[in-house]
C-alpha cells in the first residue's frame, strides 16, 4: 500500500515505511486553507495545507510504500492525526513517482480536507494567510516551521515543480518579518 504525502508528512510522516518516492498527483492544487487547533494551533485557527480538486493541476509530495504489520499501524496512526484531529476524508488518487524510469503511476491513499470540513477556512490572501502562520503554533511546533520546511522541500527535492501558491505565502511572510532571513547553510544545520 502507498500513502502520499504533501504536507508535514514529506519530512515527517510519524509511521515505518518500507521505502518513499518523491513524485506528484494530478488534479489537486495544494492550498493553506484548512484551520488546525491541535497540530500547529491553539484555539485560534490557522491554515495548514489541504488539497483542492483541480483539473489542470498537480502537486509534488512523498509517497511511502507499507507493507504487513506497517499498514494497519500507518493507517491507525493517520487516522487520529489527519482525519480525527484534522478532519481529512480520504480518496485513492495516481501518483506518478518523480524517476524517469519509473512505468506506470502508483494508486495511493491521501487525506484531504473538502469545504464541508468544519476547519476549513477558504480562501485568503497570501499575506493574511502569512500573518495568521506567523502567530500560529501548537503541539508539532509553530506553523512558520511548517511553511518553511514544505518550500524547502520543494525548492530540493521538487525544483521543477512550480507552486506559485507556497512560494508566495513564503515570500509575504518574509515581508513581514524580514529579520527571518536564512540561508542554505543554516537550513544544512537544523
Amino acid at each position: 500500500m502507498w500513502i502520499f504525502g504533501y504536507g508535514s508528512l514529506v519530512w515527517r510522516p510519524g509511521f515505518e515505511f518500507t521505502s518513499r518516492k518523491v513524485g506528484f498527483i494530478r488534479g489537486y492544487s495544494r492550498r493553506f486553507w484548512q484551520g488546525d487547533t491541535f497540530h500547529r494551533g491553539s484555539e485560534k485557527m490557522h491554515p495548514i495545507t489541504t488539497l483542492l480538486f483541480h483539473f489542470q493541476a498537480s502537486t509534488w509530495g512523498v509517497a511511502y510504500e507499507v507493507r504487513g504489520e506497517q499498514i494497519a499501524a500507518s493507517l491507525q496512526y493517520l487516522n487520529v492525526r489527519e482525519a480525527v484531529l484534522g478532519g481529512y476524508d480520504t480518496k485513492l488518487v495516481k501518483f506518478y513517482p518523480q524517476e524517469k524510469d519509473a512505468e506506470e503511476p502508483i494508486l495511493a491513499l491521501v487525506y484531504i480536507a473538502t469545504p464541508q470540513n468544519p476547519s476549513y477556512l477558504g480562501p485568503a490572501s497570501e499575506e493574511d494567510i502569512a500573518a495568521q502562520i506567523i502567530v500560529s503554533s501548537g503541539c508539532a511546533g509553530h506553523n512558520i516551521e511548517y511553511l518553511l520546511r514544505l518550500a524547502d522541500f520543494m525548492r530540493y527535492f521538487c525544483p521543477q515543480a512550480e507552486d506559485k501558491h507556497l512560494f508566495s505565502i513564503e515570500e509575504a511572510l518574509v515581508s513581514i518579518l524580514p529579520c527571518l532571513y536564512y540561508t542554505e547553510e543554516s537550513l544544512e544545520e537544523t
